[in-house]
């Protein structure tokens, strides 16, 4: 037996940080989807592989290998044996992130790796579309959201703690072209599950989000 939680929502929207504490709180194993997506976007430049590359880019699966390794400094996220728990969340990864993912072969693939990350266990899982296509018959589904204005500020005081240098007008402009991407995907499109409990964090806490979300979890049957 396994129980599934789906968390799904916009980029910045606190679905990263939300989902670790839950699952931290409550046993879930924490697979982090975007991460997965980022690492893929990295080996793209890596390797100096154009957007309109397609091909090249979807070859890069038959040998990446992504990894979760839980560490006393926290989760460290490792690509073809290397930590890239800090290059993944770089401009250069951002910039290009949403066009990687929309590729529809490599959705594909990821989402394989995603389901066999899962099988059998108890865990917690972010992402654009885990509710509706990875997970449509988890446990538990929710929608989280935030404004474009407080999910930009969010993820500039955390680029400010990682060291990367962006300013909050740039941050705003790629949240909103990665909403405008992410909401039109041919495949795996951003949208609210129709079962899919909805929560707007805008004016919430972290600590009152991840309240809210034990909340309906406990409410589902699961103990922890």
């Amino acid at each position: 037996m396994s129980f599934v939680v789906a968390i799904d929502g916009p980029a910045g929207s606190g679905k990263g940080t939300v989902t670790k504490l839950v699952g931290d709180k409550l046993n879930l194993i924490n697979i982090d989807t975007g991460a997965t997506y980022r690492c893929v976007a990295l080996e793209t430049l890596n390797q100096h592989i154009l957007l309109d590359e397609k091909e090249k880019i979807v070859s890069i699966l038959d040998d990446i290998e992504i990894e979760f390794v839980n560490t006393d400094e926290g989760k460290k996220v490792f690509l073809n044996g290397n930590d890239v728990t800090t290059k993944i969340r770089s401009k250069e990864v951002s910039q290009i992130v949403a066009q990687v993912s929309s590729i529809i072969e490599v959705r594909l693939k990821m989402v394989d790796l995603q389901r066999r990350l899962a099988e059998g266990k108890n865990v917690i899982m972010e992402g654009r579309d885990i509710g509706t296509y990875v997970f449509p018959n988890a446990d538990v589904k929710i929608y989280l959201d935030a404004s474009a204005e407080e999910r930009a500020n969010r993820r500039f005081k955390q680029n400010q703690e990682a060291g990367i240098e962006m300013d909050y007008e740039e941050i705003l402009k790629n949240i909103k072209m990665r909403d405008e991407i992410d909401k039109n995907k041919e495949m795996g499109a951003l949208k609210q599950a129709e079962d899919a409990i909805y929560l707007d964090s805008t004016h919430l806490t972290i600590e009152q989000v991840v309240e809210k979300i034990i909340e309906i979890i406990k409410e589902k049957g699961f103990e922890g």
